[in-house]
Order: C-alpha cells, then structure tokens, then sequence
C-alpha cells in the first residue's frame, strides 16, 4: 500500500486536473455519442444488425485490450508523453471515424480510436494519484476525474443528438480536434512528469493479453449472432488458453506487464468485479434506453438526447457527493447501498411498455446514480491499494474492467434483447425479401424500411423491443442485486476516506519482492 503524504495539493495540482477532465470527459462521450446516433448512422451506411454492435463496441473492446499495455508503457516512458502522444493519436482517428465511407470503415476507424483512447484513461488517472497525495484530496479528484467520465457518456447522445440534426453523424467525432489542441497545449505546463521501471515493455505478455482477450470477445459476438458453434467454441478455448498462458508468465517476470499480486488483494479484486457488473448494467441499458426514445417513442435525436439530460443530475450528485459521504461512512457500506436503490431504477425499466417513456428516464435516473457513485469509490479502492510505482498499472487494471463491462454490456444485454426482438416479430405479408430481412433483424432495421411495411408492422416491432427491454432488464437488475451484496460482504471493512486505520492487507506482489 502506499504511504499517504500529509502535503495537500495547490492551485496547480486543481489546474491541472481540469486539464486532465478534457481528455476524460471526450472518452466518455464517445463511448454514448453514436447511441443517439445509431438511426442516421444506419440509414446512411446501411449496417447489419452485428455491424451495428461492432461500430459500438470496437471502441471499447480495443481500449479494453490495449490498457493494461499502455498502462505499463506510461509508467515506463512518461506518464504525461503517452497522455500527449494518444491525443494526437485520437484526433487523428477522430477525423478518420468521422468521414468513414462504410461501415466496416467505421468499425476499423473505432478500433484505432480504442487504441488511441487506451493510452489517455491510465494516463489521466495514475497522474491523478501522483498528484494528489492526501487521501481524501486525492479521493475527491478521483471522484471528479469519475465525474467527468460519466457526464462526457451522459452528454454524448445530447452532444450526438444535436449535431446529428444540424450536421450529419460524422461531426459527432470531430469534438476530438478542438480538444486534442488545448490538451495538448496545457499540458507542458500544468501536468508533472512521472515515470517508473527502466525494464523494457515484454512483447510477448501483450501479445498474450490481446490473443487472451479478443478471441473471447469475438466468442461473444459469434454466439449472439448465430448462436454456440464449433467457431465459437474454438474462439473462446484459444482465449482462455491464452490467458492462463499470460498469468504464468506474468508470475515469472521480475517486470510484469501486470502485477498478478495486485489482485490477491480481497479489497482490491472486489472492488473490480462491482465495478465490472455495475459498468455491464449500466452499459447495456443506457444502449436500449437510447434506442427506446428514438424508435418506440417515436422522439428526435435532439429530443431523446434532451430526455436523458435530467436523469444526468443523480449521477453529477453521486459522483460528488460519494467521496465526501465515504469520509464519515465506509465506502464499501455507500457503494452496497447505492447498487441496492439502483434497482428501483431496474424495476422501473421492466415494466415500460411501449408508452412508458416517463418510466424509463425516471428508472435510468436511478440507474445513472450508481454510475456516478460506483466508479468514483470504486476506482479509488482500486488505485489506493496498489504502491505508487504501480499506480499506471493498477489505474489500467481498473479501467480495462470498466470499458469491458460497459462494451459487454451492450453486447450481452443488445444480444438478449434482439434474440427477443427476433423470437416475437412475424415477417409481414408482400414485403420484399430486403425488407424482410431487415424487419426480422431489429428494430433499427425496421424503422429504416418502415415506409415499404405494412399499417401496424412497425408496432409489433415496437413491442417486439420493449419485451426484450424488459427482459433484459430484470436480468441486469438481478446481477446488480448480486454486486450489492457481494460489495457489502467484502468491502464494508475498508474503513471511511482519511480516517485512521490499521495497518492495511499486505498485497502479495509486495511480499514477493
């Protein structure tokens, strides 16, 4: 564990956190900015309902793969360096995204966005945590950097909404540039420079993390399209293979790629597998509930997005005021708790019905709460348990799980609702084949043909969805019930932010060494 310094941070360590909120903010909305825009993106370019899942979900899957080796290289050439060199990376893969002429173009164009935004997220949180010292102001950044994230994925179908009605689906990338310029000229002045080993990167463990993670992700996205076959099975056989190849190797190095140690830590895995499942709920639902208002409410990019403004506020209030709540009770009793109320939101969600559009922004409020409360505690859990020569690492490892729970979830949870949506629509009679087949893939699909359907088709297809919402609902609400408990059996020791405590867990890489 890391010694805590008394020294309390300046103007330039609060300066230079607002710098750092930028490329936060801009990585959180890209994750939800295409949500609102899946219409217009679809009815331009015309994508599948799988093509569909993939330009949502390279992003986050890639960032996913490549963090724990940017994490890594940030703490071995310069944390601010690998900052500077993603922006430039990201900007540039913006404008790529953005004039994109087919789909599998966006979808390339989105995995080097995955690659770019992976070398930002560790960057900006283990500089937090070099910049801040004292518990509880380093608590409390997090809690803002946590903020930040989730009011970027809460801005991004109003940010996509808007500029989609006044431009086209491509300028809701272009955010990039701007943003990329003014990072890239603050950050030589107000971010300090942090670096930490000398050993080189081992290519071989990040060649074993990508072949251990991208077969299983291809694995999943295989099943939700055709279902468990041998190409499946082989996929998801080579990643596992793959890594328990890279944990055995991992134990060997004197360098890791990642610290296996860190996660024997009770405290320090717990608080990743909370964060994993309440990112998978959140991600899943907030993909469905963006789709609810445009195709099943029938209301415009900039209308939906407008809609999910107001429910925005419980997460701004979670994010703050979660880090000063945990200075008076245990973080893990105020995470318990708040996954607990997030299923009022989840029951709400269950019970739609194509005319509940009250229903579902008041039950995504609740669901918005935990997002703002789970990351901030969370993360810090997280970050605080591992020493600072680690802190890249231990900030990579926590954000691998977070875009892979929220990228997951909208696979999973899209998955499930579209083999609903597939299972209770009847192909209308005299449509043409295309149309057809459109129809019966989603409802996206049969909104982009409803001019050649027949009168009440494009109805059924709206309750065909809302089932499937509701199914999916009750399913992420039962894993956020389980995170509830398992948050509060195995984190309400941790003691509130700042306060005196015993001598913490020792972790086992520690005691290796």
């Amino acid at each position: 564990m890391r010694a805590e310094s008394p020294s309390a941070a300046g103007w330039r360590q609060w300066a230079g956190l607002a710098v750092l909120a930028l490329p936060t903010a801009l990585l959180g909305l890209d994750v939800t900015a295409l949500y609102l825009v899946v219409p217009s993106l679809t009815a331009d370019l015309r994508p599948t309902a799988t093509e569909t899942l993939w330009i949502m979900d390279a992003y986050g899957f890639l960032i996913a793969g490549f963090l724990i080796t940017m994490g890594t290289l940030g703490d071995r050439i310069g944390r601010r360096r690998l900052l500077m060199i993603g922006m430039v990376a990201f900007a540039a893969a913006s404008v790529f995204a953005a004039f994109a002429p087919s789909a599998p173009w966006l979808i390339v164009a989105r995995g080097l966005l995955g690659v770019a935004g992976a070398t930002l997220m560790p960057s900006t949180l283990s500089l937090i945590s070099n910049m801040f010292t004292d518990a509880r102001q380093r608590a409390m950044a997090i809690g803002v950097w946590a903020t930040m994230f989730a009011l970027g994925m809460a801005a991004g179908p109003v940010v996509g909404g808007v500029l989609v009605a006044h431009f086209w689906w491509g300028a809701a990338f272009l955010l990039a540039v701007p943003v990329g310029v003014v990072v890239l000229a603050a950050a030589p002045l107000l971010l300090p420079e942090f670096r930490s080993g000398t050993g080189r990167l081992d290519l071989w463990s990040v060649a074993l993390s990508l072949l251990a993670l991208l077969p299983i992700i291809y694995a999943i996205k295989h099943v939700a399209a055709h279902g468990i076959d041998l190409q499946s099975g082989a996929a998801a056989l080579l990643g596992a293979g793959a890594a328990f190849a890279f944990v055995l190797r991992q134990l060997r190095l004197p360098e890791p790629l990642l610290d296996i140690g860190l996660l024997r830590s009770r405290s320090f895995s717990a608080a990743l597998a909370v964060l994993f499942i309440g990112l998978v709920g959140f991600g899943g639902v907030m993909y469905l509930v963006t789709q609810y208002l445009q195709l099943v409410a029938g209301l415009s990019p900039t209308a939906a997005g407008l809609w999910m403004g107001p429910p925005a506020l419980a997460m701004l209030i979670g994010g703050i005021g979660a880090p000063l709540l945990a200075g008076r009770v245990p973080p893990g009793v105020v995470m318990a708790a708040t996954l607990a109320v997030s299923l009022i939101g989840y029951g709400l969600l269950a019970r739609s019905g194509t005319d509940g559009k009250p229903a579902v922004v008041i039950g995504f409020a609740f669901v918005y709460l935990a997002l703002g409360v789970i990351p901030a505690l969370g993360t810090d859990i997280v970050v605080g348990a591992a020493p600072a020569t680690r802190s890249g690492s231990a900030a990579a490892l926590s954000e691998t799980v977070q875009e892979f729970g929220i990228a997951a979830g909208v696979a999973l949870l899209g998955s499930l609702t579209t083999a609903v949506y597939r299972s209770a629509v009847e192909t209308p009679a005299g449509v043409s084949r295309h149309t057809a087949e459109l129809y019966g893939d989603s409802l996206a699909g049969a909104d982009a043909v409803a001019d050649q359907l027949p009168a009440g088709a494009l109805e059924q297809a709206r309750a065909a969805f809302t089932s499937g919402l509701d199914i999916t609902a009750i399913t992420a609400g039962a894993a956020i019930a389980v995170a509830s408990i398992v948050c509060y059996r195995t984190l309400r020791h941790i003691r509130p932010i700042g306060s005196a405590a015993p001598e913490p867990e020792p972790l086992a890489s520690q005691q290796r060494r």
